[in-house]
């Protein structure tokens, strides 16, 4: 059969991941799996101090224990670089391991020990012993307070006028907690040196980025590096850039001229491979009396790391998510004595919403408004921010759709008023949005005369279905079926294809496939028409390549010759076409503002007699583009969702003032969302392909699921006890001051 009748087109049909067997069945091999031989392991040695400096280090033992081939400090691993700030190479942590004897954070690497064992490297790493001096009380407060001048972001109107004069207004402050990264597969780095090259494999969410850092970092030419990520673990943003520890491998492998495999502790988790920082947002907000939203005031601040420049930019959506004649947004930031911080699922626009949507929520319930009418009213025609029309925009009907399914109808807007026998029910809703755009891309695309297709890029797979999805893509392009479509990639000397971040993955392949079809086509229609088939002696103007046949313009695809006929009839073993696209992401004055946008709506259950809240039904409705595997799709969004209600009621890195440590550095005391938290799930797609955005009308998935889901718990909580959160994550403890019983 043909996968692409009308009725089976390979792009919107479900689809078990092509992964899948190799991944249940531990085929799939991870960066930790990779042994070589004579390959050396390596464990750092970590400050147990956050601000000071190294004042001896004491190796002596360590390096006579059995199996230690070397130890590495700031005074012997050699000269290391920077990445500079105008490079095109992204990272967090500019400053190289081991670059000197200052210390900036709990955790940072102060030595590395090489042995021929990890247990025989763990022992000679505990051994070492580290004097400190200068030591000093550490900044981790989560009280922040402006380390710079606020710096406008976006402005219109005169926000502060409209505020005062307002009949109703809401003037709250929000806060998220720091978050720490914990993906089931740690950070970890194989670094091989044959003398002239390295190939790492590597944790990443980027290899071609990676490729251009490490080169940077070890000072030799981008060439020179190979990454490798056959597939990770998940990263959620925490593996999209270098960190330090594939330096530190690298640079060991190549001076002892020996494989070297370091993997990242989980205590190493929650200081040197990023957080999702600390944020304080004020939101303030007025309207009419009817419910017109006439200003929108937004000033954010998070927290930072001393010499790191990471922005978590919260204000991303507030321009443009409600319409308002008078919006300013600023943003600052307060440094501390952590490890940098790095993207986490929707990094910005995640901790952004919570505050914008809880603060929305108390507009509407002070007008006496429902909070979904709230929202329908205040619809903006046109992004407001950049003053052009969005590309697609559906929030409308994802709102009245969800409200629809979710039988927000019957709603009882008093406050602890709605029941399931003991328990009492709150119901909470929250729009969400995240930007579409798409990186550069590069394919290369063969079709063989047996019929089946090769796609090669370097993009990366990150547990998300990117090996499937882009099979299905090309299947489409191809006239083919996805089980004879293959796909490589994770592996930077492919044509550089684009990272696994922002959700832009998949949007940003198309097209480049597309044009690779294209030069496809164009060569098939040349090889047809030279032959002594049906086109001989044809103008290639008059023929066309579609759903995998060359035909006449005039005549449907079924009329033409399949691509494997014509190669077989040139004895030819396969055509290879070539496509490049280049990237919207940074760019300005597009014609359009580009997004996707969505509502979850929530039903809490609070048992205050037992002291117990819970998450009971999500209903979550997104307008996304065309979805490529409805299957994969929504478990994007579910398992969003199960996040959000980890990000709402459990999350939180707590460090310890006395020495920066974080505390909670651990799987039992660090608590997230299991399978006994979650909720049962409804998620909806509607079918608008954003043609504006790529040829499929594609958009990505992987963050718009996050966002806004805590400020709908929270919001359905409040609707429940009469409690209103405004600091991540829910305390029970809070709840218990209800009057609800």
């Amino acid at each position: 059969m043909n996968a692409t009748t009308a009725s089976a087109l390979p792009v919107g049909r479900e689809h078990t991941r092509i992964d899948g067997p190799l991944k249940v069945s531990g085929t799939a091999r991870y960066s930790a799996d990779f042994q070589f031989p004579r390959m050396l392991h390596a464990v750092p040695v970590c400050a147990t101090v956050a601000a000071g400096r190294i004042a001896a280090i004491d190796t002596l033992k360590a390096a006579a224990m059995p199996g230690v081939r070397k130890i590495y400090t700031h005074e012997n691993i050699g000269k290391l670089y920077r990445v500079p700030p105008s490079s095109k190479a992204r990272i967090d942590e500019r400053r190289p391991p081991l670059n000197d004897d200052t210390i900036r954070y709990y955790g940072q690497y102060v030595a590395l020990v090489v042995a021929d064992t990890f247990e025989q490297a763990t022992a000679a790493a505990q051994a070492i012993g580290v004097d400190y001096a200068d030591v000093r009380p550490p900044s981790v407060s989560t009280q922040l307070t402006p380390g710079a001048p606020y710096k406008t972001e976006t402005e219109r109107g005169d926000p502060d006028g409209a505020f005062a004069s307002a009949a109703t207004k809401v003037d709250a402050t929000y806060s998220t907690p720091a978050e720490t990264h914990n993906p089931i597969e740690l950070h970890a780095s194989v670094a091989l040196w044959d003398g002239a090259r390295f190939t790492l494999y590597e944790t990443t969410q980027a290899v071609m980025n990676y490729r251009d850092a490490m080169a940077q970092m070890l000072g030799v030419p981008s060439d020179h590096v190979r990454v490798i990520t056959e597939y990770l673990g998940s990263g959620f943003g925490g593996k999209l850039w270098p960190w330090t520890q594939a330096v530190l491998a690298a640079a060991a492998a190549r001076d002892l001229d020996r494989p070297v495999k370091l993997v990242v502790s989980r205590k190493m988790m929650f200081h040197n491979v990023g957080h999702r920082p600390h944020t304080q947002q004020r939101l303030r907000l007025a309207a009419t009396a009817d419910g017109k939203l006439i200003s929108l005031q937004h000033d954010y601040l998070y927290h930072r790391a001393r010499d790191a420049t990471y922005k978590e930019n919260c204000g991303e959506a507030s321009g443009f998510l409600y319409s308002t004649p008078n919006l300013r947004v600023t943003s600052s930031y307060s440094e501390r004595d952590v490890g940098p911080a790095t993207s986490m699922r929707g990094p910005g626009a995640v901790p952004g919403l919570f505050a914008l949507e809880s603060a929305v929520d108390e507009l509407a319930l002070a007008l006496s408004m429902d909070p979904v009418q709230f929202r329908l009213q205040n619809e903006p025609a046109i992004d407001e921010m950049e003053n052009v029309p969005f590309s697609s925009r559906h929030l409308k009907e994802c709102l009245t759709r969800g409200a629809e399914t979710f039988g927000w109808a019957r709603r009882n807007p008093a406050v602890g008023s709605m029941r399931d026998g003991d328990t009492v029910l709150g119901w909470g809703v929250a729009g969400c949005t995240w930007i579409a755009e798409r990186f550069p891309a590069e394919a290369l695309v063969t079709l063989n005369a047996d019929g089946s297709v090769r796609v090669a890029s370097g993009t990366q797979d990150i547990g998300t279905g990117t090996y499937t999805v882009i099979a299905q893509m090309a299947a489409e392009l191809a006239g083919v079926d996805v089980d004879k479509v293959k796909v490589v990639i994770g592996d930077s000397s492919l044509p550089p294809g684009p990272w696994s971040g922002g959700s832009m993955a998949t949007g940003s392949m198309v097209p480049a496939l597309v044009e690779a079809m294209q030069d496809i086509g164009n060569q098939l229609m040349h090889i047809a028409i030279q032959g002594d088939g049906d086109f001989a002696h044809l103008d290639t103007g008059q023929l066309a390549f579609s759903d995998g046949r060359v035909h006449r313009k005039e005549q449907p695809p079924r009329d033409g010759k399949r691509f494997e006929d014509i190669l077989a009839r040139a004895r030819l073993a396969h055509v290879e076409g070539h496509g490049k696209a280049e990237g919207t992401f940074g760019k300005k004055n597009k014609p359009y503002s580009t997004h996707s946008f969505g509502a979850h709506f929530v039903e809490i259950g609070w048992q205050p007699q037992i002291a117990r809240l819970r998450v009971r039904r999500v209903v979550t409705v997104i307008d996304a583009g065309r979805i490529v595997n409805p299957l994969t799709g929504r478990n994007q969004i579910e398992g969003a969702v199960v996040m959000g209600v980890g990000m709402a009621m459990f999350e939180q890195t707590h460090y310890d003032s006395r020495n920066g440590m974080a505390i909670n550095s651990n799987l039992a005391d660090y608590i997230m969302a299991s399978h006994a938290d979650t909720p049962a799930m409804e998620v909806i797609f509607l079918d608008y392909p954003d043609t504006k955005l790529n040829a499929m009308g594609v958009r990505g998935i992987g963050e718009i699921g996050l966002a806004g889901i805590a400020a709908a718990i929270t919001n359905a909580v409040h609707h429940a006890t009469g409690i209103r959160v405004r600091d991540l994550p829910v305390h029970i403890e809070d709840l218990l001051a209800s009057k609800v019983t």
